[in-house]
């Protein structure tokens, strides 16, 4: 299970936040008793909001996963900002109390990473997806499916971390960013995936499968056999010339003989 996830249980991200709070508690309960218990609440929240625990992986190919703990917000057709292309769009929020740590949510190669300044405003808004500081990862899968996945920072969030770059290969599960304190992420898929989640589920990071995704562009197959018939066609006509050429040239040898 802990193959393709080697990361402490505790996120590194948040060890300086937890050491410092831990300290700050100790510190304060040496010096005013019962008044620390503000300071050990925070260390408490931090350790559990900065957990990062390895999950099963489902292997389905098809299989597109939730790359992050969260509720469903958004399952609806909408336009990829980033591809300019009609896209099935799936949004997950995060509240505090779930896992913040991101992962792949297919096996993909990162063909692109775009970055957006922008608000803070509730992440369970829809306007988050355009208006908030948002780090988009465009991807394609090793049968050649394009997804986006998109990092959106919410009312609380001020941190936005993400780990790859274009280039990179990620595996399914595979972790690649980390958002501060509340967020979302926005997931562009094609047309033709098929959505496995409703608005109002809770989702697993990397557990729950958020839509089943064809292998192959069922549009690309119309072309490839267009492309099959017109080839055909044009061996049939030169099959039939050469037939035409070769009687020519039989009956002219028959004239010759005849003389």
């Amino acid at each position: 299970m802990n193959r393709l996830y080697p990361h402490p249980i505790i996120a590194r991200e948040g060890w300086p936040i937890i050491g410092g709070g831990l300290a700050l508690s100790l510190l304060v309960s040496i010096c005013c008793g019962w008044w620390s218990l503000p300071f050990w609440v925070f260390t408490v929240f931090a350790l559990q909001f900065f957990r990062d625990p390895a999950r099963e992986i489902p292997q389905n190919p098809e299989a597109v996963l939730s790359p992050v703990d969260g509720r469903i917000v958004v399952v609806e057709r909408a336009r990829d900002p980033y591809r300019d292309v009609d896209a099935l769009k799936i949004s997950i929020f995060m509240n505090v109390f779930n896992v913040h740590s991101q992962k792949s949510p297919v096996d993909c190669t990162v063909t692109k990473v775009v970055y957006n300044k922008g608000k803070f405003v509730n992440a369970d808004l829809d306007k988050a997806s355009t208006e908030n500081e948002r780090n988009a990862v465009l991807a394609t899968t090793a049968s050649g499916r394009e997804i986006t996945f998109v990092q959106v920072a919410g009312l609380v969030a001020r941190r936005i971390l993400c780990y790859t770059q274009a280039g990179a290969k990620l595996s399914r599960g595979e972790r690649y960013g980390f958002i501060r304190f509340g967020s979302r992420v926005d997931m562009y898929l094609p047309v033709d995936a098929q959505a496995q989640v409703a608005i109002g589920d809770k989702v697993t990071g990397v557990s729950t499968v958020l839509a089943r995704l064809p292998l192959a562009d069922p549009q690309a197959e119309p072309v490839s056999q267009a492309a099959s018939v017109e080839t055909a066609a044009n061996q049939s006509a030169e099959q039939r010339q050469i037939e035409a050429t070769a009687a020519k040239i039989q009956a002219a040898v028959q004239d010759v003989l005849k003389d």
